[in-house]
């Protein structure tokens, strides 16, 4: 087959690999009907993250199932199926919790094939991959595919910022996350929702996924600009988007004095001051979406056609231009970019 390869920053190229296969009786094969491009990906590609060896690329994924191992149970050949990036068993006490990308057995989906490709090898496919009722039809794909990773990883900071009907949230981020947060607080009953966001390009989406305002200052502006929008108290919630020191002391400084705080942008030298934490009564929960505990709802709501997280996917480039996509959102001339084999 043929896949997305990063040898070095801004490298990425697209070239034979091998075809994944069954490794262990709990896999499954699935051949990809679309793909994209991570924001977290953009880490390795600017050289923020070392890439010291060529390295598949890819880990959102949505297709149909090829082959499965000889333990497989509930998962078929011929069904088309969503996972996400951590592959778990969806049994153990922590995936029981709804932490599943902490199971005790959780696997990196694209070990042996990274999702950036036309085949995928999925571990523990049983506890990892939801099936649709159905062959979907295309223009269900792209909110199939949010649904791997960008949107259930939105949904999981609402969730773990503890947005309720009738609260406050802010969301720190433009990005693909960021605005499918907006739309998880949306649906989750937000009242008022305040996008936090320099570029008109993403302020349009944003109020189109539920935002009801806009505050284009950042740092300790942009905390100023919230608490005079919230009657100088802060948000109930606000969610985090973007892993860096000022994003995520932006959003703690943004969250009202017993308000929570979800964290999802992947942290990049990110440093806590204790003190100020201790004394601002703000709740801190985050880490890598457990986006297996949401799938089935969020495929059931995409399916009925409640939600249209596809939208945030605004270039679409056939597989073998991937290194297109990651230029185009590098660049900020795309703020998600799907690909199709």
């Amino acid at each position: 087959m043929r896949g997305a390869v990063i040898h070095a920053p801004g490298d990425v190229r697209f070239e034979d690999r091998a075809d994944p296969t069954i490794q262990a009786p709990t896999d499954a094969v699935i051949r990809m009907a679309v793909t994209c491009v991570c924001g977290s990906d953009l880490w390795d590609y600017r050289g923020i993250n070392a890439v010291t060896s060529p390295t598949p690329m890819g880990h959102e994924y949505a297709g149909i199932v090829e082959e499965v191992g000889a333990d497989v149970t509930t998962i078929k050949p011929g069904q088309f199926v969503i996972g996400s990036f951590f592959a778990s068993d969806n049994t153990c006490e922590i995936c029981q919790a709804g932490f599943q990308t902490s199971c005790v057995h959780r696997e990196p989906v694209g070990a042996g094939g990274a999702g950036g490709a036309e085949y995928l090898r999925v571990p523990l496919a049983d506890g990892t991959l939801v099936a649709t009722p159905e062959a979907p039809s295309d223009n269900l794909l792209p909110s199939l595919l949010a649904a791997s990773d960008v949107l259930g990883t939105g949904w999981f900071g609402a969730v773990a910022a503890g947005v309720q009907p009738g609260s406050t949230v802010a969301v720190v981020g433009d990005g693909a996350v960021g605005l499918l947060g907006i739309l998880a607080a949306r649906e989750l009953g937000a009242e008022r929702i305040i996008a936090m966001s320099r570029h008109e390009a993403r302020q349009k989406p944003a109020t189109e996924f539920g935002a009801t305002d806009i505050v284009t200052e950042r740092g300790d502006d942009g905390v100023a600009a919230v608490k005079e929008l919230t009657g100088g108290l802060g948000a109930h919630s606000v969610i985090e988007a973007v892993g860096t020191q000022e994003s995520m002391m932006q959003a703690i400084r943004s969250a009202r004095p017993g308000g929570a705080v979800g964290y999802v942008g992947v942290a990049h030298d990110v440093t806590l001051p204790g003190e100020e934490l201790f004394y601002s009564h703000v709740r801190l929960l985050g880490g890598p979406a457990p986006v297996r505990r949401f799938l089935p709802d969020l495929i059931d709501r995409v399916w009925r056609g409640t939600i249209d997280p596809g939208k945030v996917f605004d270039l679409e480039l056939p597989l073998d231009q991937v290194a297109e996509g990651y230029r185009a959102m590098d660049e900020r001339r795309a703020i998600k970019t799907l690909l199709r084999p």
